[in-house]
């Protein structure tokens, strides 16, 4: 399975969850986050000159300095969601391109 096909399943994972949810829980707003870092990915790896895992690490080096600069706990929580889906976006990416290196 490419590394296409596994976000794109997580995308559709992912809304049938969204759909469920009747309220916008924290984790229905989780989910929608995921699908939309998920799709930024998706259009960034069409360019294959695109650096994709250094992109994504700098996208979360900006969390990262962001979360740092929170005095908020609840904007905190949130960048701490969004680095973790970044987190997870990473290992599946990047460890899909090592091996096929």
């Amino acid at each position: 399975m490419t590394i296409e096909q596994i976000l794109e399943n997580e995308i559709e994972e992912s809304k049938k969850w969204v759909d469920l949810e009747k309220e916008n829980s924290t984790y229905k707003l989780d989910l929608i986050m995921r699908i939309e870092l998920i799709y930024w990915v998706l259009e960034n790896l069409k360019n294959p000159d695109t650096k994709i895992c250094n992109l994504i690490e700098s996208k979360m080096n900006e969390v990262i300095l962001t979360i740092n600069r929170t005095y908020s706990i609840t904007e905190a929580d949130k960048l701490h969601t969004e680095l973790r889906i970044w987190d997870w976006i990473f290992y599946q990416v990047c460890s899909n391109i090592i091996k096929s290196q």
